[in-house]
């Protein structure tokens, strides 16, 4: 691959421009915000939505046919929100090449349609590929040089494994994948519990309380997924526990972030605008909890977060709803 296109200019964005630039790769970062693009032209010291030194290789534009015009590998990076809107306009720029990968970077889902982000994709672009890219991926963290490491995910594994040779870096390593709903929708639901062990670690719940929140919310999760037809198996791995565990445990996180600051009594609405970058772990929210009752899971967490955003919810409540529970084997629902 010799050209890559990133879409979307946020964290995540700048993050994977970062990281794909060098090794003899022509990259592109494409914003939709011109004055952005002009911003980082003139100094490319980015200090928000991250900071981060943009390499003086790394080519910047506003202009879509530009950044994607005989591209072999096209990053979408853009909000869950904007998907389908990036994608169509992709369609009709006339310079996407109908062998470019198209491979989504964000984790969320489409609402109200339900959609993941590689259907929507594939919706819109069905004549080229897809891949998905998830796992723990905390923006800060790879710019200050930390090592991680995620998932690429393809139905076609011979491209997955194309794919990880192209991006994987040093400190950023990539494992290959074929299913693709699993390492999708693990990377999405993660923000939602999240959104929950912000709330419990603001209410000071202790550390027992939050190890066994995440060990359920990991349950819930997977039988969310496989409900789906994702494969049990990678739930247990990186886009799915890494990521859980990453989103869970640091302030890094934004979703984190929504939930400690509902449980100190916020607005939603105030805590949203105060951010000034998206918090996909909200719609999503909604989104599984419609998804659910199609399919027939039980997801009590993810009740109780979407219940967090009226400001209702009380520790008291929290805790009486997933300890008052009918007793089980563990065996029997994990």
């Amino acid at each position: 691959m010799k050209k890559i296109a990133i879409l979307g200019a946020g964290s995540w964005g700048l993050t994977l421009a970062w990281l794909s630039t060098g090794n003899g790769k022509d990259v592109w970062l494409w914003s939709r915000n011109p004055d952005k693009i002009a911003q980082y032209q003139q100094n490319r010291h980015v200090t928000f939505p991250v900071e981060v030194t943009l390499p003086e290789e790394l080519n910047l534009t506003s202009n879509l046919a530009e950044a994607v015009q005989d591209a072999d590998l096209v990053l979408m990076v853009v909000t869950s929100s904007g998907t389908r809107e990036t994608a169509l306009a992709l369609k009709n720029c006339g310079a996407l090449s109908p062998n470019a990968v198209i491979v989504n970077a964000s984790k969320g889902i489409e609402f109200p349609s339900l959609k993941s982000m590689s259907q929507v994709i594939e919706e819109a672009l069905p004549q080229n590929p897809t891949a998905v890219l998830s796992g723990p991926s905390l923006a800060k963290e790879i710019l200050a040089g930390l090592p991680t490491a995620s998932v690429i995910a393809c139905k076609d594994e011979a491209m997955a494994e194309h794919i990880q040779q192209n991006l994987s870096r040093n400190l950023f390593r990539l494992y290959s994948n074929t299913d693709v709903v699993g390492v999708e929708m693990g990377g999405a639901l993660k923000n939602i519990f999240a959104i929950a062990s912000g709330y419990m670690q603001a209410k000071k719940m202790g550390d027992n309380s939050r190890a066994a929140f995440i060990t359920r919310g990991l349950a819930e999760m997977t039988r969310f997924c496989t409900a789906l037809g994702a494969e049990e198996q990678t739930l247990y791995g990186l886009s799915g526990l890494g990521d859980l565990l990453a989103t869970c445990n640091s302030p890094l996180s934004r979703n984190y972030q929504v939930g400690y600051r509902l449980a100190q009594g916020e607005n939603l609405e105030e805590i949203l605008t105060g951010l000034k970058v998206v918090a996909e772990g909200v719609k999503t929210t909604h989104a599984v909890k419609e998804l659910s009752a199609k399919v027939g899971v039980d997801t009590p967490i993810v009740q109780l977060v979407e219940l967090s955003f009226t400001g209702v919810l009380s520790e008291e409540m929290m805790v009486k709803s997933l300890m008052s529970r009918k007793l089980k084997s563990e065996q029997a629902v994990f």
